[in-house]
């Protein structure tokens, strides 16, 4: 199996085969938490104004999402783990667009594709390794999907070194290094509301949830992307 490391959303457009698209903090968490608490489905959309389109025609749909890490104006929630576990998920489906990850979920040409996150990191090396794929693309967003960050640059570290076999030697070390990096600031900053300090224990509770999540295409919504578990 080759493993190719590459960023952004050009990265996303070059995938091809099997990719994982990593944001760490907070996409993919927040999708693989929303999950594990019931919602049977969520949308990854690019654009704010494609997300609103669908909520119009799914008003019982809960619309979340962020700009900025900011919370969208009229949205159901941010892009929040704390915020979206508060909603009741059982059976529904979420709407999530954001600066980063859903830009490389909604875009990537990749056949197959996992979300990719610390909190379901194993789960889904398990479910990429058992397809036994030549080549896997691990697709580090970045900050706003422009600019490397510390922790998809490690999140992808680790995908890479568990999808080649090879011992990972900082796990005792990872909370503390994720909690260092500048993106984790916004955590511990009582100003930022729209950012809760669990959100970081969500964030980064290495495989606190036991399942990988995959995108396809959903017929009842015109084979529109969606992500289940």
């Amino acid at each position: 199996m080759q493993v190719r490391i590459v960023h952004h959303l050009e990265g996303a457009l070059r995938a091809r085969g099997v990719a994982v698209i990593i944001d760490v903090f907070r996409a993919c968490s927040v999708i693989a938490h929303a999950l594990a608490a019931g919602a049977s489905r969520v949308v990854p959309l690019a654009a704010v104004e494609s997300a609103w389109d669908l909520k119009r025609t799914h008003p019982d749909w809960w619309l979340i999402g962020e700009r900025y890490g900011r919370p969208l104006p009229g949205f159901d929630a941010g892009n929040s783990p704390t915020e979206v576990l508060a909603l009741p998920l059982e059976g529904r489906t979420l709407i999530h667009t954001t600066h980063a990850g859903t830009q490389g979920l909604a875009a990537a040409k990749a056949e197959t594709v996992f979300t990719g996150a610390f909190v379901n990191l194993s789960a889904t090396v398990a479910a990429v390794r058992a397809l036994r794929p030549e080549e896997v693309w691990l697709v580090a967003m970045g900050q706003r999907a422009r600019e490397r960050c510390v922790e998809d640059d490690l999140c992808t570290q680790w995908f890479a070194a568990r999808l080649a076999d090879r011992p990972v030697t900082d796990a005792a070390e990872l909370r503390g290094r994720l909690r260092a990096a500048p993106a984790a600031a916004k955590f511990f900053d009582p100003a930022a509301s729209w950012a809760p300090e669990s959100d970081f224990d969500h964030c980064s509770t290495l495989d606190s949830l036991p399942f990988a999540v995959r995108r396809h295409r959903d017929p009842t919504l015109g084979g529109t992307w969606v992500l289940t578990r």
